[in-house]
This record gives C-alpha cells, sequence and structure tokens, in this order.
C-alpha cells in the first residue's frame, strides 16, 4: 500500500452533489513563482516601477511604453472576467467597476494612474486567491492520508487494487507501517492504530477482531486483516472532505451582507460618478476636472476591501479548524459556532465513553463477588444487552447457561448446575436486604442488575458508563468563559445527577426521549445562543433545534453528522473550548474587516467628490487597505491553544 491521493469523491455544494476528480493536477498545488495568477500582477508592478524610474530619469517615452505594458498586463487577470460576468451573466462586479476606472483614466491621458490601479487591484485578488490556496490545505492533506492502492485478499491469494475501486466487504490486508485505505472492521490479528491525522488523539489505539478502524490510520505492529464497511471513496475521510469543501463553498451571513452591499453599489456609484461628471460640469463650466473627479468616484467607492475580508476570513478560519479537528459544514455555521453562549450535551457517547464497566460488586453473606459475577456472565453472554457486555468481560472464563430466555426491559433467566439463574432490572427483581446498597450504587451514577439464584437475591451488579477523564476540566473551563452547559440524557434521573455531579454540570434534563431533547434545546436556544453536541441517532432531532448542531466523530451516526453544522473528527472534548475560542476569534475578525471596509469607502468618496484626492492616491489608499483587510483574515488561519 502506497501513500498517496484518493481517486476521486462525491463534493457536497449546497444541495447538489457533483464529482471531483482528485487525481488531476492542481494550479493551486503550484509554487507563487510558478503560478501565472501571481506571476503577472507581480510583473505588472515590476514593469510599472520601471516606468516610473524612467519617468524620473527624463526618459518619458520609455516610460509611458512602460506603463502600457504594466496597465495590459495587471488587467489581463480582471478584466476579461469582468465582461463575461457583464454579458454572460449579466452581472455588474467590482472587476467592472475597476476596468471601467482604468478606461476613463486612460481616455483622459492618465496612464500611469490607470497601470497603478491595473497593478494594485491584480497583486490584491493575486493575494486573495493565494490566501484561499492556504486555507484549503488543510482538504488536500485530508486526501492524501488515503493510499493511492491497497492489497485485498481473495481466497488464499491477495492482489494490489486501486482504493478507488474498493467495495463493502473487501478484505483488507493491512502491514506495519501501512494505512488504512477505507473504513472497516478487524477480522483478524491485533495491532495498534496511529490515528493522530485523523482525530487529533496522540495516543495509539489498540485494535483486535471486532474492533471499527477508520480510513487514513496507520497501522503500527502486527498485521490486520480488516472487511470492508465502506467503499473506497465513501468513507470517513471523504465525508470530511465533502464537508470541508461545502463549507469553502458557502459563505456566512455576513458574507451575503457584504455581496449585497457590493451589489447595488456597484451601479449606485456609477450613476453617481455620472451626476458629479454631469452636474459638476453644468455648474462650473469645467468638465475636464468634473470626469475627472467623476472617474476618481468610481474608484473610491469601490467595495473591493469589503468583497474580500468576509470570505477570505471565514475560509481561512474554517480550513484552519479543519486541520486539528473540527470540520465546519458552513461560513454561517462558523459565523454562529463564534456567537455560542450556551452548550446542551449529550450524556452516553459524548460526556461518557460508551463503553461500559462493571463499577462494583455487592453480594449477601455465604456468596462471592466472583460468584455473582460468574453466574450473572453465565446468562449475559446469550444477550445483546449494552450491559452484558460490560458483565462478560469482567469474567475470564464464564459457563454457558442453559435454557435461557430473555424478557425485553426486564432480564434473562436460565439454568446452571441445576439452579435457576435470574439477572434483570431492581424494578423486576427483588433486591432484598441488598435494597439499600442498591440505591447507594444508583445514586453514584451506576446502573445496577440483580443476580437471583433460585429466586433468592445473591448479589447486585453497578455497572457505570465512566466520564471522560477531560470532561472535568472542560466543563470547568467553558464556565469560567462564561458559556452555560446543560447535560440531556435518557437516562434515568439519579444517575444522571450523579454523573453530572463529576462532571461540574448543575443543570441536568434526564429521562428525555428524542423528541423531548429537541424541545429542550429549542427552549434554550429562545433565550441565548445555544449548540447542542450529540453523537448518535437520537441526537439528531436535538442538533436540527439548536442554532449550532455539533456532532462529535464525523465517523459516527449518518443522521447526527446530517442534522449537524459542525463534526468533531474525535471525541476529545478539550476540542470544544479550543473551537469556540477560535470560532470567537475569527468572528471579531470578520467584525474589523466589515468596519474597516465601510469606513474606507465613507471616508475616501467625499475626499474624492471634492477633489482633495487625486485618482492616483485614491487607488494607492484603496489597494492598500485590501492588503491590510487580507492580511488581517490571514490571522484567522492561525489558531491558539485553549
Amino acid at each position: 500500500m502506497r501513500g498517496g491521493g484518493v481517486a476521486g469523491v462525491s463534493s457536497v455544494t449546497g444541495s447538489h452533489v457533483e464529482h471531483v476528480d482528485l487525481d488531476d493536477d492542481d494550479d493551486d498545488d503550484r509554487p507563487w513563482y510558478r503560478s501565472p495568477g501571481v506571476l503577472i500582477p507581480i510583473f505588472s508592478g515590476v514593469v510599472f516601477g520601471a516606468g516610473l524610474v524612467c519617468e524620473w530619469t527624463g526618459a518619458e517615452a520609455a516610460g509611458l511604453v512602460l506603463f502600457w505594458v504594466a496597465l495590459l498586463l495587471g488587467a489581463s487577470t480582471f478584466v476579461p472576467g469582468a465582461l463575461r460576468k457583464l454579458f454572460a451573466k449579466r452581472k455588474l462586479g467590482i472587476g467592472l467597476l475597476m476596468t471601467i476606472s482604468a478606461t476613463g483614466a486612460v481616455i483622459l491621458g492618465y496612464v500611469e494612474e490607470a497601470a497603478a490601479l491595473a497593478f494594485l487591484y491584480s497583486i490584491a485578488e493575486a493575494l486573495e486567491d493565494r490566501a484561499m490556496d492556504r486555507a484549503r490545505a488543510g482538504l488536500r492533506a485530508l486526501l492524501k492520508l488515503v493510499p493511492e492502492t491497497a492489497l485485498v485478499k481473495r481466497g488464499d491469494a491477495t492482489s494490489e487494487v486501486e482504493a478507488k475501486d474498493l467495495r463493502v466487504g473487501d478484505v483488507l490486508v493491512v502491514r506495519p507501517g501501512e494505512r488504512v485505505a477505507t473504513d472497516g472492521i478487524v477480522r483478524t490479528g491485533r495491532s495498534s492504530l496511529d490515528t493522530s491525522a485523523i482525530t487529533g488523539e496522540s495516543i495509539p489505539v489498540d485494535v483486535d477482531p471486532g474492533n471499527e478502524v477508520s480510513a487514513g490510520s496507520i497501522n503500527t505492529t502486527g498485521v490486520l486483516e480488516i472487511e470492508a464497511t465502506a467503499a473506497g471513496t465513501d468513507n470517513s475521510l471523504t465525508t470530511i472532505v465533502e464537508l470541508v469543501e461545502q463549507a469553502q463553498a458557502e459563505k456566512g451571513d455576513r458574507a451575503r451582507l457584504a455581496d449585497r452591499i457590493a451589489r447595488p453599489l456597484v451601479p449606485g456609484v456609477m450613476i453617481l460618478a455620472v451626476l458629479v461628471g454631469v452636474l459638476g460640469s453644468l455648474l462650473t463650466g469645467d468638465p475636464e476636472l468634473w470626469i475627472t473627479r467623476a472617474l476618481v468616484v468610481l474608484v473610491a467607492a469601490s467595495p473591493c476591501a469589503l468583497a474580500i475580508a468576509v470570505p477570505l476570513t471565514v475560509v481561512a478560519a474554517i480550513g484552519a479548524a479543519s486541520k486539528f479537528g473540527v470540520v465546519v459544514k458552513s461560513g454561517a455555521a462558523f459565523e454562529r459556532f463564534g456567537g455560542i453562549r450556551h452548550l446542551a450535551v449529550d450524556k452516553t457517547g459524548t460526556l461518557t465513553r460508551n463503553e461500559p464497566t462493571v463499577a462494583r460488586v455487592v453480594t449477601v453473606a455465604g456468596t462471592t463477588e466472583d460468584d455473582v459475577l460468574a453466574w450473572a456472565a453465565s446468562l449475559e453472554g446469550h444477550s445483546t444487552h449494552p450491559l452484558a457486555a460490560a458483565i462478560t468481560t469482567a469474567v475470564s472464563e464464564a459457563r454457558t447457561a442453559e435454557a435461557v430466555s430473555e424478557t425485553a426491559g426486564h432480564g434473562i433467566s436460565g439454568t446452571l448446575d441445576g439452579a435457576r439463574i435470574a439477572v434483570g432490572s431492581p424494578r423486576w427483581l427483588d433486591a432484598g436486604s441488598l435494597d439499600g446498597e442498591v440505591q447507594a450504587m444508583e445514586s453514584e451514577g451506576m446502573t445496577v442488575v440483580i443476580v437471583h439464584r433460585n429466586d433468592q437475591p445473591v448479589g447486585a451488579v453497578g455497572v457505570r458508563d465512566e466520564l471522560r477523564p477531560e470532561v472535568p476540566d472542560v466543563i470547568a473551563t467553558l464556565t469560567r468563559r462564561g458559556i452555560a452547559v446543560t447535560m440531556l440524557t435518557g437516562d434515568n434521573a439519579r444517575t444522571a445527577a450523579a454523573l453530572a455531579a463529576q462532571a461540574g454540570i448543575s443543570d441536568v434534563r434526564a429521562e428525555l426521549r428524542p423528541e423531548d431533547k429537541a424541545a429542550a434545546v429549542a427552549a434554550l436556544s429562545k433565550s441565548q445562543p445555544t449548540a447542542m453536541i450529540g453523537d448518535g441517532i437520537n441526537d439528531a432531532p436535538a442538533l436540527a433545534s439548536a442554532d449550532l448542531g455539533i456532532a462529535m466523530g464525523a465517523k459516527g451516526a449518518d443522521a447526527a453528522i446530517e442534522s449537524a453544522d459542525v463534526a468533531f473528527t474525535g471525541h476529545d472534548l478539550r476540542l470544544i473550548p479550543q473551537a469556540l475560542e477560535h470560532a470567537r476569534r475569527g468572528r471579531n475578525i470578520i467584525n474589523q474587516n466589515v468596519v474597516l471596509s465601510i469606513a474606507i469607502i465613507a471616508v475616501l468618496l467625499p475626499l474624492a467628490i471634492t477633489g482633495y484626492l487625486g485618482l492616483a492616491a485614491v487607488v494607492l489608499v484603496h489597494e492598500v487597505a485590501e492588503v491590510v483587510v487580507i492580511l488581517n483574515g490571514l490571522r484567522a488561519a492561525r489558531r491558539r491553544k485553549a
């Protein structure tokens, strides 16, 4: 199995699905010195600078030629696109405004100013494009986690096939040092998998037969045979890629606001420029002066920085988030993420490990803990209940009972060594003298099963799904930052309260059905911006009801992922405060850019109309401001430790 890129993936953009061929070389991968989009503006600037030198040294004819070359080079990067948009789509864009301004300047004999405008605008556009490319680097890195080929076992022989051709049911042979080509279940072999590139969790995960593995994981020790549970082009990694692509294709509410501002602004500015030119000429009798000012107005009111500011910041921030395990599905979701003040958190599988274990065993006189566990395990080996696995795991060698029967919602019974054994809920089986201890275990957050032998209580087993170790620190961090936390669970109130106390959560809603969770989240959202965090199918309604839905584990339940706005690729809850801080910082940068962009227009417009600033000065101020906005937006691509 060799490293490389997966051959293809279905890309989700909005409600449309399209196929993206990921084997094709992308111009985005070129270094800047080989990219025409960057080189042409640079050459334009170099030639423009040479023209200035010629002008200063008295070689004005040579300077004029160089200004024309610089103008044509710079204009070639935006004029064709602006004209296509005008004639093919009937859309007035910023590029068209720049084209009209440059053309007017040339007509009036200001070739130098037109060249400066074309150069500065083209270089600003090139910087934005490269910034977008950098923001998408996380997506390309994800694609490279999938090997190009995989070893597939068919009968006694193995053959190498392309990863894109893998199908559900194929048996993959993964040797030490190789990456897993698609999601699957280990059938034979034991090993440790390095999942750090996918989940951000640095500790290798031990796997053996029956364990699920994710595409892109690195096998570190033994040989594994893995049965594919997903096709080579439709696995957990490609799901992440689709979400990132969707996020990069969509803009947030503020981005759409910027577009709405720019759309009427372009024709509005053109009308204003005409009025300035016509009325000024009529009132003063100096048409050259006022037409020149009209051209300056066109440039001064151009919303370049506004159009660039928000999308750039959003894409940069989303790209950075994907690198540390947080996948945001849209720009709008990212902006909402930055304003969250309340978190509703599912208990099972989110706050807890979702791996129930035996926490305590109590017995009546004359019976040992080992006896009680052995009797319970002899029956639970026949059950599919999650608690059964915890009990059977606690016994090294469990014997098998006979005549076993299970009553759904109550328990299971059978015969072992001639004795009738029953294991079930305290609501079904009498705890007898153990009742006080059973209540104490339940108050500590355990789920208790009673064990009967020959219709007499002989013991009780307390099973608990332990909190994730990082939960108390995460809750404390969120509380310090003013973010309230509510725990939602379908578990009984006593168990929920005990676990919440351990976690440091005071607001607990227990014994909730999926629709109850959704109603609780909707109620919380009415008072302040609320995010819901969950990982299961039963969490999907609540995730959809929240201002922001967060799915734990991007390869978790499909219903949860589809209902969520944000997905964590791992289950480490320390990502929550880190992601919230990242989103809040990104939102602050967006606000800064919007204010700066509008301020530029507000200040330059009256200066242009009154003649305090000429065309060259306005062009310089406006385009330098664009560069400032771009550099400020790129700060969102950096992340800080929470």
